[in-house]
């Protein structure tokens, strides 16, 4: 899983990146190897950045943190703003067509117009007795051959622009239904909120990946990793700190089980032998727990009967 995120955060910056070197570049049209170079340098440095501040975010100085985050974030927001600009032109791009179609369309439709008015003129005259000749009628039939040309030229450009707008069918049902069908700009407004959508969760996205794959990399808390022979992981606060204390010698028995007495002296291990043990440490107060029972009375006894 932890190579999977790191794929998809590589994967993401990878095309982020080149949408917004192209989409700067477009901007700036006068220096375009120059932007590439410099947004390509950029961006590595925008994921190498996050990664540092992720794993130093603690013991970094506040001033530099601060800096590093900022420039990250600006970073990222030039990026976003790239990657506006690519899809953008790329949008201008596929209805350029449509727009030269629709220009050509309207200004047949004025010729055609203007024809039609004229041809009804030419007729309504040739209906007049008064007014009928023979160059009239060749004034008609002019008119209709060119009616005629026309819809030949309309035919080609027609079937171009139901075919551009079959392409950009499913964003222009998204801008009516956003912006309604009456809005002659609905399917611009559509398509910028569109970018504006993929825009935010582009770039963002693969860094906030980069990072997951950082914290999936970084051990748990006080696991320590066995590599090499070498132990690595643990911090400071996960190695426990052991002090010495004084044990508490205070133990309450009952009276009548045994007796006893505060004293530093050795442990006796055996009344009979006389084995004894020193102290369990100088200067600590033990407490020696006898009981009732009298050995040397059962030793004087034993000794009797021999």
């Amino acid at each position: 899983m932890i190579y999977l995120t790191f794929l998809c955060a590589l994967a993401l910056s990878g095309i982020a990146a080149y949408y917004s070197v192209i989409g700067l570049a477009a901007i700036f049209t006068g220096a375009f190897w120059p932007i590439v170079f410099m947004g390509g340098v950029l961006e590595a440095s925008k994921l190498v950045t996050a990664s540092w501040l992720y794993r130093n975010w603690k013991t970094c100085p506040l001033l530099l943190k601060t800096y590093l985050t900022t420039a990250v974030i600006v970073l990222m927001m030039i990026t976003s703003m790239g990657i506006f600009g690519f899809l953008a032109k790329a949008h201008i791009d596929s209805t350029l067509d449509a727009g030269a179609n629709n220009v050509e369309v309207k200004t047949l439709n004025q010729q055609e117009k203007i024809t039609k008015d004229r041809l009804d003129y030419l007729l309504a005259r040739a209906k007049d007795p008064s007014t009928a000749n023979n160059r009239l009628d060749k004034q008609i039939q002019d008119t209709q051959k060119e009616l005629t040309e026309i819809s030949k030229k309309k035919l080609p450009l027609l079937k171009e622009s139901n075919k551009l707008v079959a392409e950009v069918g499913p964003i222009k049902y998204v801008g009516d239904l956003v912006y309604g069908s009456d809005d002659d700009n609905a399917l611009d407004k559509a398509v910028r909120l569109v970018i504006m959508l993929i825009m935010v969760v582009f770039d963002p996205l693969a860094v906030l990946l980069l990072i997951a794959a950082n914290m999936s990399l970084k051990p748990p808390p006080g696991k320590p990793i066995v590599k090499d022979g070498e132990i690595t992981g643990l911090t400071a606060s996960d190695i426990p700190v052991f002090t010495e204390t004084k044990p508490d010698n205070k133990i309450e028995v009952e009276k009548e089980n045994i007796a006893e007495f505060e004293k530093a002296q050795p442990i006796v291990l055996d009344e009979a032998s006389g084995e004894t043990m020193p102290p369990l440490s100088a200067g600590v107060r033990t407490k020696v727990l006898e009981p009732k029972y009298d050995y040397n009375a059962e030793f004087a006894f034993r000794e009797k009967g021999k």
